[in-house]
């Protein structure tokens, strides 16, 4: 630990330094973040205590709401404190922690995501093989395999951080803890780590995006020979996957392909997937999908009825 001896905690910069903008922010914030936890919440209890959690592809949904929640709520509650405080301290081994959480969380999240769309693939590309290939034993290994690439992405950066000499200004230009705005207060070259975190983020969020973008243009290549009413259901479906998809990979490629000296909005852009994404994923699966609206009203019903019992 001789390394960091100099540095003890960090100080969030945030997102702006206008007092009265950061307390407007700090009331929308708390809304979204309200907002967050009612909709995942939603989605876990009804998909969890309907027919829906035995398919496949509402069993990865009911994942990915939870990585929504643990996600958010690793970052967002932070951000509303700070918003409202004067200070924004954040000590070194709470900064470490945020660091390989958010990762973790949202590696496994991206991987979630991979696993909806190769769901969606199969039941559409190959629908008579779609129950012996994406069964239940199947499902869980994806989801094992998720938490396995987010856990060795997430102890990957984090040691090539805890690495680095940080021995003077501690001022993170950011509202979290992230490896970029990190890597300005390195008080060492970092030109050879610069260029490892492109690869294990940048890149790698990149190559994820581009085989998503291209199992959805094999999708749709393949509707060509279904049924306008099979076609419909079908489209519907994907394109909720590719809202979310965009909502969340985009971002993420504009803030970790850039290198860590540029200036850039990376602290602005990262707010689509800490807040935006996670509070409109809930909404795109609902508004969207008649199976989801139906199994709520069911689930509620039933919940209500029980009440008055």
């Amino acid at each position: 630990m001789e390394n960091h001896k100099n540095v003890t905690e960090f100080v969030f910069m945030g997102l702006w330094e206008n007092r009265q903008l950061e307390l407007f922010f700090f009331l929308l914030f708390l809304i979204c973040y309200l907002a967050v936890l009612l909709g995942n919440s939603v989605i876990l209890l009804t998909v969890t205590y309907s027919q829906l959690i035995e398919q496949p592809m509402y069993y990865f949904l009911c994942h990915l709401s939870l990585m929504d929640l643990c996600y958010t709520s690793t970052v967002v509650p932070r951000l509303i404190k700070d918003l409202a405080a004067a200070t924004k301290n954040i000590s070194y081994s709470e900064c470490m922690t945020q660091l390989f959480t958010a990762h973790l969380l949202a590696g496994v999240e991206i991987f979630i995501l991979v696993s909806m769309a190769l769901d969606r693939y199969v039941a559409i590309v190959k629908p008579l093989h779609y129950m012996a290939i994406m069964n239940r034993k199947k499902c869980k290994m994806l989801i094992v395999l998720s938490w396995a690439v987010g856990f060795w992405h997430a102890i990957a950066l984090l040691l090539m951080v805890l690495s680095l000499p940080f021995c003077g200004p501690n001022h993170i230009n950011h509202y979290l803890c992230d490896v970029k705005p990190l890597l300005k207060l390195v008080c060492k070259d970092i030109h050879v780590v610069s260029i490892l975190v492109i690869a294990n983020s940048g890149m790698v969020v990149v190559a994820i995006f581009l085989v998503l973008v291209a199992s959805y243009m094999l999708i749709l290549y393949n509707l060509r020979t279904r049924s306008s009413s099979g076609r419909r259901k079908a489209l519907s479906t994907c394109s909720s996957h590719v809202m979310v998809v965009v909502l969340f990979f985009v971002p993420c490629i504009y803030t970790y392909v850039l290198p860590a000296g540029s200036e850039n909005k990376d602290k602005e852009i990262s707010v689509f997937y800490t807040v935006i994404a996670p509070m409109l994923n809930p909404l795109i699966y609902t508004l969207r999908n008649t199976e989801m609206k139906s199994a709520m009203r069911k689930v509620w019903s039933r919940m209500s009825h029980s009440e008055l019992k």
